[in-house]
């Protein structure tokens, strides 16, 4: 009996940490999903990209989406062989979850925002990182959403990159270019490169004036 009490007081200390979100939805993976699609309600994800940006077991996740495809508030489409799941915005509920989830930024200092928010996450590898592009990518649009330039010899700009995608909340496709192949491609107007600046661009940060020089 003491050692049943110990575990009902074990157990209600686990769900104590929770997260009041967590609480709500009753799972941390559900909550987790919920949030990475409700903020990112025009995006579309396949199931190893969620457990990577929500750092959370692929079994959990793929139980999840179970769930909430059986309520019918996220969808599935198939492209290349590949599971992409997404919000459903014509489900009832989409725009209350939108509401909980999303991050709104007054649209009058949505750029301010983001020029800080870029200088400071490249502040720990300023000594690494040559130039970034950061790109306005559509769902389903072809691309990258961060060309990195840099030297990566021991790494720290991939793990970087990592972070950064984790800071996000969301997948990002991103590139990793030394200085002097990016200055070479670009001398030669190679197609990769170009295709990047045909993009609608948010963010540059060039110290080096390899970007724009």
């Amino acid at each position: 009996m003491i050692f049943k009490n110990r575990a009902k007081i074990i157990c209600r200390m686990s769900k104590e940490n929770n997260t009041p979100t967590e609480k709500l939805f009753g799972s941390k993976t559900r909550a987790k999903l919920l949030k990475l699609f409700f903020e990112n309600p025009e995006k579309s994800f396949y199931v190893r990209e969620m457990t990577r940006v929500i750092d959370e077991q692929i079994n959990s996740v793929r139980r999840e989406l179970l769930n909430l495809e059986s309520i019918g508030v996220i969808k599935n489409e198939t492209f290349d062989n590949k599971v992409y799941y997404s919000a459903n915005n014509k489900h009832p509920y989409s725009r209350p979850l939108t509401e909980i989830f999303s991050k709104k930024i007054d649209t009058t200092r949505e750029k301010d925002v983001r020029e800080t928010t870029w200088e400071d996450y490249c502040r720990p590898v300023k000594n690494y990182l040559k130039g970034l592009i950061v790109t306005n990518r559509l769902p389903g649009q072809d691309g990258i959403d961060l060309l990195i330039i840099g030297n990566d010899k021991t790494k720290k700009l991939t793990r970087w990159a990592e972070v950064i995608e984790k800071k996000q909340g969301k997948p990002i496709n991103y590139v990793i270019m030394s200085a002097d192949d990016f200055s070479y491609r670009k001398s030669v107007k190679d197609r990769f490169v170009e295709d990047i600046f045909e993009m609608e661009i948010t963010e540059i940060i060039d110290p080096d004036k390899l970007i724009k020089g």
